[in-house]
């Protein structure tokens, strides 16, 4: 009885080996594609309160433009942890990651650049990339610009990034009302939110080697914004970026669905971004 007891446990323990090579074995090969340094993944960010399916229109239409035949997902949870679903596939070089803050509701920019950056470093530790993307809508911005702030020279380099209706100066009801911002000719504003000095740094730091698309909307009803955050306030961005970035450029789109929440399912927001991404690739 006790020989045939020990027989069980030996198998089992057998048994569990072989599982547990067989996982590490499928490890391995998500983190040591062949020619790591050809993959170049897109990272998304959504707006305040929102989550990954925010992103889902934008992501499939690059699918279906050829980009790439892969989409997965990084969870960040409320402690900052990140966990990913779904893998790079051998050959696919232009993955890419939708990324889901689970406290979406946090009003920290700060907090959501370090959440960005996270998100960034954690995925090229597995993959070992050396370059990316970025796509933001609303608040997904500012964690793009707060995770740039003080960046290491070990992060992998950023080649592309895509705002979409950024607030980096002010939000409409809050700190800002129709109309109301200046921008000086080099885009500079006359008055600046706290959050917008904070990210000045950057004049000095912004990666050379970026070209930056900047998306806003203009619901064309006289308030030259889109509904919840001015044009000048997305514009500002050029002071933050432009006399660093590799180019810089602007697209206004008008209508009632440049609405500021319909902007990341807006089909002309889509073929704005198909044409950048897929630009010289």
């Amino acid at each position: 009885m006790k020989r045939r007891l020990l027989l069980f446990l030996v198998v089992g323990l057998l048994v569990l080996g072989l599982a547990a090579c067989g996982t590490t074995s499928s490890q391995s090969t998500a983190s040591n594609l062949p020619n790591a340094s050809k993959y170049e993944p897109t990272l998304f960010f959504h707006g305040w309160g929102s989550s990954y399916r925010a992103e889902e229109q934008m992501a499939h239409s690059l699918v279906n433009a050829g980009l790439t035949k892969t989409i997965m997902r990084a969870t960040v949870s409320k402690q900052g942890r990140v966990s990913f679903a779904g893998q790079f596939r051998e050959g696919d070089y232009h993955p890419i990651v939708e990324v889901d803050f689970k406290d979406s509701r946090n009003s920290n920019p700060r907090q959501w650049g370090q959440w960005a950056k996270a998100t960034v470093t954690t995925l090229q530790q597995k993959y070992h990339f050396k370059r990316f993307n970025v796509v933001g809508h609303s608040m997904g911005n500012m964690a793009i610009m707060y995770g740039l702030l003080g960046n290491s020279a070990k992060m992998p380099k950023l080649q592309k990034q895509v705002d979409i209706a950024g607030h980096f100066n002010g939000i409409l009801g809050m700190n800002d009302e129709p109309n109301r911002m200046k921008l000086q000719p080099n885009g500079k504003p006359t008055s600046m939110q706290p959050e917008y000095r904070a990210l000045l740094p950057l004049r000095q730091t912004y990666p050379r080697q970026t070209a930056v698309l900047n998306i806003y909307g203009d619901k064309d009803d006289g308030s030259h914004s889109d509904g919840s955050v001015s044009n000048a306030s997305s514009q500002s961005l050029r002071y933050l970026v432009a006399d660093r970035a590799k180019s810089y450029q602007e697209r206004k789109i008008v209508g009632p669905n440049a609405q500021h929440s319909k902007l990341h399912d807006n089909v002309q927001v889509d073929r704005v971004l198909i044409k950048f991404l897929l630009g010289s690739k």
